[in-house]
C-alpha cells in the first residue's frame, strides 16, 4: 500500500529541504527588514494609499505600518499565493508526464497498480512538501520576529499557514490535469504556469472593475486570502471547503483522463 507515495516522497526529500531552506532564508530576509522601515520616519501607509486600487488589490496591501500588514504585503501575498502557486502548480503538472516522456510509465503501469491510484498517490505526495514549507517557514518568521521585538498573533500565523495548504493543493491539481493529459513534462509545466498566473491576473482584475466581479470566483486565489487572516483575524472556512471541493474535482479529472489514454 501507498508504494508509490512513499516512492515520490522519498526520492524529493532533498529537493524539498533545499527548497524549503532557501524560501526561508529569503523570508527571514524580509522580515529582518521591517524594524529599518519603521525606524525610516516615512508614513508607508500614506504612501501606499496612492497605489491605484488595482495596484493594492494585486499587492493585497491595507497596512504596512503593522508587521502584519508588511508580512501579508511582502510575503504572502506575492510570496505565498502567486510564487508558490504558480511552483506547486509546476511541480505537479510533471507527476505524470514525466513518467510517460522518459518510458517509465509502462513499468510502472505493470505493476499491481490502477491507474486511478497510481494518479492519487503521486498527488498525494505534493502534501509532503507543502507541510513542510508551510511548517519550516511559518517557524522561521514567527522566530525571527520575536527575535527583532514584533509580537505576532501565533493563532493567525497558524491560520495564514494552515489555510494555504488547500489553495496550493488547488494550484497543484490544475498542474496534475495537465500532467495527465499531456506527453511532454515541459508542455504540461509551462501551461501549468500560464494557467495559474492568468486566473491570479483574473482574480484581482475582477475585483477591482466594475461589471467583471463575478469572474473573480473562478480563481483560486480568491478563497485564500492572507491579508483578511493577519489583519482582521478573519478565517474564512467556507473558502477553504470551495478550494478542498475544487481540489478533489480536480483530482477525479485527472483519474479519468488518465485512464483513457493510451500510453
Amino acid at each position: 500500500m501507498l508504494e508509490t507515495f512513499y516512492y515520490e516522497t522519498d526520492r524529493n526529500v532533498r529537493g524539498t529541504l533545499v527548497f524549503v531552506a532557501l524560501v526561508s532564508v529569503y523570508t527571514a530576509f524580509i522580515v529582518a527588514l521591517f524594524p529599518s522601515i519603521e525606524a525610516a520616519g516615512v508614513d508607508i501607509d500614506q504612501v501606499v494609499e496612492a497605489y491605484p486600487e488595482a495596484v493594492r488589490q494585486a499587492m493585497g496591501v491595507q497596512s504596512m505600518s503593522t508587521i502584519e500588514g508588511f508580512l501579508a504585503t511582502q510575503i504572502y501575498t506575492f510570496i505565498w499565493v502567486l510564487l508558490m502557486g504558480l511552483y506547486f502548480a509546476y511541480r505537479s503538472a510533471g507527476l505524470v508526464a514525466d513518467d510517460v516522456e522518459r518510458d517509465r510509465m509502462d513499468l510502472l503501469l505493470s505493476l499491481p497498480i490502477s491507474r486511478s491510484r497510481l494518479v492519487l498517490e503521486k498527488f498525494a505526495s505534493v502534501l509532503v512538501p507543502i507541510v513542510a514549507l508551510n511548517v519550516g517557514v511559518g517557524a522561521v518568521i514567527y522566530a525571527v520576529g520575536f527575535a527583532i521585538g514584533e509580537s505576532i498573533d501565533l493563532l493567525d500565523m497558524t491560520m495564514v499557514h494552515l489555510l494555504s495548504i488547500p489553495y496550493l493543493l488547488a494550484c497543484a491539481g490544475i498542474g496534475l490535469v495537465l500532467s495527465t493529459a499531456v506527453d511532454r513534462a515541459d508542455v504540461a509545466q509551462r501551461v501549468a504556469i500560464g494557467i495559474v498566473f492568468a486566473l491570479y491576473l483574473v482574480e484581482t482584475i475582477a475585483a477591482s472593475t466594475d461589471g467583471f466581479e463575478p469572474l473573480q470566483y473562478v480563481s483560486p486565489t480568491h478563497y485564500y486570502d492572507p491579508t483578511a487572516i493577519l489583519l482582521e483575524e478573519s478565517y474564512a472556512y467556507g473558502d477553504t471547503l470551495v478550494l478542498l471541493a475544487v481540489t478533489a474535482l480536480l483530482v477525479v479529472a485527472a483519474q479519468f483522463v488518465f485512464q483513457r489514454r493510451d500510453i
